[in-house]
């Protein structure tokens, strides 16, 4: 079994000649030959063609034109540069378990499915289908509505990598809820031996919840709006009473 995993990419440079220009770049990578060995390369490539390499099965530096073959034979007198590149290649080594424990092997999405604000007013709800930690990279996500596919309203992202080798994906559908109406999010992945469906189920209380919220906060407002209106109309009352006492009784004093 043969896994090849680029690691690094160690630099991208320019070169400048008088006729045109020329692209060049160097590239470290790691091939997984067996659980038990990895070949560790470090090219240089110009205009995508690679000119030279130092290859750990030979531990040396090699060129394939006449220019470069004089710098591999600089770099091999150089022991500084062999002993990086030995280091380079135990780094590549300490990667074997996880590439044969983790990557030769499919990981099961992780899949969330749920009610989440539109930003369109035209429709009332979001559903998001969001398949976590998986791989390989390629999956797909379906939506169905009643066993139907449905390809309208519906936006999705690529396939995110986390950084730990595994990826991420979310899936949103614009709906506008019907009763009793079935809908799904299909997955299909090279984890799953066959395509997995999860349904939407809505919670029946959450109508009720949302009514109860509602009313309480109606009837809350309603509470302190009558307060205040009997607390001004007494305050209104008492002011009317003084100033009537006032004009009759100047001399009494209240």
């Amino acid at each position: 079994m043969h896994i090849h995993c680029t690691l690094l990419l160690t630099s991208v440079f320019l070169l400048f000649s008088r006729a045109d220009a020329y692209f060049g770049y160097g590239l470290i990578r790691c091939l997984f030959t067996s659980k038990d060995d990895v070949v560790y390369l470090a090219q240089i490539y110009f205009n995508k063609v690679l000119m030279g390499q130092y290859n750990s099965t030979l531990g040396k530096y090699v060129g394939y034109t006449e220019k470069l073959k004089e710098v591999a034979d600089e770099l091999n007198k150089n022991e500084r540069f062999l002993e990086q590149e030995k280091k380079n290649e135990q780094k590549c080594r300490t990667n074997i378990p996880l590439v044969f424990n983790v990557l030769s092997r499919p990981v099961e999405p992780t899949v969330k499915l749920r009610l989440v604000e539109s930003p369109d007013s035209e429709h009332p709800g979001m559903l998001m289908c969001s398949a976590y930690n998986f791989y390989p990279k390629h999956i797909k996500l379906t939506w169905l509505r009643d066993g139907k596919e449905v390809t309208t309203d519906v936006t999705s992202t690529e396939e995110l990598p986390n950084g730990n080798w595994l990826y991420q994906i979310h899936s949103h559908l614009e709906i506008i809820p019907k009763p009793g109406e079935n809908i799904s999010c299909m997955v299909e992945h090279a984890s799953l031996m066959e395509p997995k469906f999860y349904d939407w189920e809505p919670s029946p209380d959450s109508g009720r919840d949302k009514i109860a919220v509602g009313a309480a906060g109606l009837l809350l407002g309603l509470v302190f709006s009558v307060a205040g209106l009997i607390y001004y109309k007494k305050k209104s009352s008492e002011r009317v009473a003084a100033s009537t006492t006032e004009v009759l009784y100047p001399d009494v004093t209240l």
